[in-house]
């Protein structure tokens, strides 16, 4: 069997990727996954991949804010990662906070504005007051809208959003007829955000994991081995260029 090599991604610099400047996705969502294992690889602890991997976050901010991205969904903390032990669990849960403390000077002056998707009631105090803090401070911000999903999961999302539009049937602010995609979709977290264009995971895991998985129904994806902490301008221009070369259909022809 033939080797496929596809040129424009092997040994492409930044400055070699020429990218269109219409074209670009309006928003972005990535899976930000790898920060163990890109720990373990150099013999530390989790942790320090954790760290490594929220750093990271400022980069890819400032990037995607350069090439006009709208909105950055990142998934942060998902329902499921509090399977995790609690020595992890309380580390990411303090994370949010050593971000926003650490970059939120440099979010404001770059014109970010922050919001979050999730069950946001039970995070503890100190996650929540950070972030409550990050949303007031960027609250009057136009540029680009950083997205953070914690305590996120799709199937939760969609549960609560079923339950909430059937207390409203019953309270005869809606009839069955009514329901559809549209007025459905006002129920979900993102119902003031339009559906992600391109979703990244990092890692080489090739699965959504409970993310955004009815706002993706159409959206592009693309699949990386590099782990997130490595995840670098080079990455997401080969991203971009990606998508770039696609051809949107929406099921048409």
């Amino acid at each position: 069997m033939p080797i496929i090599n596809f040129p424009f991604f092997k040994k492409k610099t930044s400055q070699q990727i020429e990218l269109k400047k219409d074209n670009l996705p309006e928003h972005v969502a990535i899976i930000m996954d790898g920060n163990g294992r890109w720990a373990k690889k150099r013999g530390l602890p989790r942790i320090a991949g954790h760290k490594q991997g929220m750093d990271n976050v400022k980069r890819i901010v400032k990037i995607a804010n350069k090439h006009q991205v709208k909105v950055l969904t990142l998934y942060a903390f998902s329902t499921e990662n509090w399977k995790r032990p609690k020595t992890e669990v309380d580390y990411l849960m303090k994370l949010p906070t050593e971000f926003l403390n650490t970059y939120l000077p440099e979010l404001v002056e770059e014109n970010v504005k922050i919001q979050t998707i999730g069950d946001f009631d039970v995070l503890p105090a100190h996650t929540k007051n950070a972030v409550d803090n990050a949303k007031d401070r960027t609250r009057d911000n136009s540029g680009l809208i950083l997205n953070i999903a914690l305590n996120y999961g799709s199937r939760y999302e969609i549960t609560e959003a079923i339950k909430k539009v059937v207390e409203d049937v019953e309270a005869n602010k809606y009839t069955l007829t009514d329901i559809d995609e549209e007025l459905f979709s006002s129920y979900l977290y993102t119902s003031n955000l339009k559906d992600p264009d391109l979703l990244i995971r990092t890692s080489g895991e090739i699965r959504l994991s409970n993310f955004l998985l009815w706002q993706s129904a159409y959206t592009e994806f693309w699949f990386t081995d590099v782990l997130w902490p490595d995840f670098d301008e080079v990455q997401f221009e080969k991203a971009l260029y990606d998508y770039q070369n696609r051809k949107r259909r929406y099921g048409g022809i």
